[in-house]
């Protein structure tokens, strides 16, 4: 049911809102159409043990129709309310004894960040981390290097970003590492031995969407929690 007051509804009747998955007609203040958050929320998560450095690495659906037309709305339509949509998402599917820790977001190369304006995976992170309340600590950086979007598979593994901690930021002990879609897991990989090199003691991957990447599987599966 729609929260929205009597200017949201006037507004929609003179300018309808738009899904921000696929652009349909959703109802005032929503920020999904009735068929996308019915598909979102009818998704099958992932929970897999690792990839290497990682305890766990839980996923809210998979990279496919609704749930890929959202991560491309945030991440290059610069929809940033889809950010708490992508969170309520991931909380609903990480097991409630995972839920612990430091949220820290993915880091975005920091060109890319600028270009934007904004960072999907930091604005994930800290909807999730009001939605949780759980502390929000961005202690990861990321150097220059190539991106990963449209690269093969085979050159993201043998040539993963770099990834360090902040200067004069000590690691979490136990770590939510937030992003906005898993394809390979290079780049979860690289953060958590960041992380784990600093001292974290516990690294849990919790994505919106998991890609299902043809290779070597990333993760050994443990079921629906």
């Amino acid at each position: 049911m729609s929260r929205a007051g009597p200017l949201a509804t006037l507004l929609a009747a003179v300018a309808p809102p738009r899904c921000g998955a696929c652009g349909g007609a959703c109802g005032p203040g929503e920020a999904l159409c009735a068929a996308c958050a019915v598909e979102i929320r009818g998704a099958r998560p992932s929970v897999v043990a690792g990839p290497p450095g990682l305890d766990l690495a839980v996923s809210a659906v998979p990279y496919e129709g609704s749930a890929r037309l959202l991560a491309h709305g945030l991440k290059y339509g610069r929809r940033t309310r889809l950010a708490a949509v992508a969170a309520s998402a991931m909380l609903e599917a990480c097991p409630a004894r995972e839920l612990e820790g430091v949220v820290v977001p993915v880091p975005a190369a920091p060109w890319r960040g600028r270009w934007r304006g904004f960072d999907p995976a930091e604005e994930i992170a800290l909807a999730l981390a009001r939605s949780a309340g759980l502390h929000y600590g961005p202690c990861l950086r990321r150097g220059l290097g190539p991106r990963q979007v449209g690269r093969p598979r085979s050159e993201r593994l043998a040539n993963p970003p770099g990834i360090a901690l902040r200067a004069g930021t000590p690691a979490p002990r136990s770590v939510l590492l937030v992003d906005d879609v898993h394809t390979t897991g290079a780049t979860l990989e690289a953060c958590a031995r960041a992380l784990r090199a600093g001292g974290a003691g516990r690294v849990v991957a919790l994505v919106f969407a998991r890609s299902r990447a043809r290779g070597r599987p990333t993760g050994r599966p443990l079921g629906r929690p």
